[in-house]
């Protein structure tokens, strides 16, 4: 299955990176929350779980939850809340922000033949947004690094499987490399 080839939420943080910021290890806090139960909660009740009565920073406290419903079954690598599938690339190029989005906004409307249904040049994180069919759409962004880079993003969103998980992501790392 394509979905194979994608990676779980543990694969992009590392157990030192969750036992440093939450003061434990991903399975003393999986053990926590099986013996709390919390396998038939729902994603808020376990994330404020972990906020609430542990302290957890919410940004670690939904890492924390999201690889729990992983390694638990209840949810796969790329699927979201509401049961649809996204997938997410970024990588750092040499450029300002602005110009970074504006490069990278190119090379998606190049390749979807459309142009993005709104672009955010001002905000502090500026985005492209650009609609497809089956209401899935590409969200391009930039943020900014140190020393004049920029961190660019890309996210394609609302599939109603994983079957195209892999393929997507690498199409989009594909527009990634073409910038910068």
């Amino acid at each position: 299955m394509a979905s194979e080839t994608v990676g779980s939420n543990t694969d992009g943080v590392g157990d030192d990176a969750v036992e440093a910021a939450t003061g434990q290890p991903r399975e003393v806090w999986f053990a926590r929350l099986d013996e709390a139960g919390a396998t038939t909660w729902t994603h808020k009740a376990v994330a404020t779980w972990l906020v609430a009565e542990h302290g957890v920073d919410p940004w670690w406290a939904q890492n924390v939850t999201v690889a729990y419903e992983q390694a638990r079954g209840i949810r796969r690598p790329g699927q979201r809340q509401d049961g649809s599938y996204e997938a997410s690339v970024t990588r750092s190029v040499d450029l300002e922000k602005t110009a970074a989005l504006r490069a990278l906004a190119g090379v998606v409307e190049a390749a979807l033949g459309t142009a993005p249904l709104a672009l955010n040049l001002t905000a502090k994180h500026p985005t492209a947004r650009f609609p497809l069919d089956g209401g899935e759409f590409v969200l391009a962004s930039s943020s900014d690094r140190p020393g004049g880079r920029s961190s660019i993003g890309l996210t394609w969103g609302r599939m109603p499987g994983d079957e195209r998980l892999a393929e997507v992501k690498a199409r989009m790392r594909g527009w990634l490399a073409e910038v910068g």
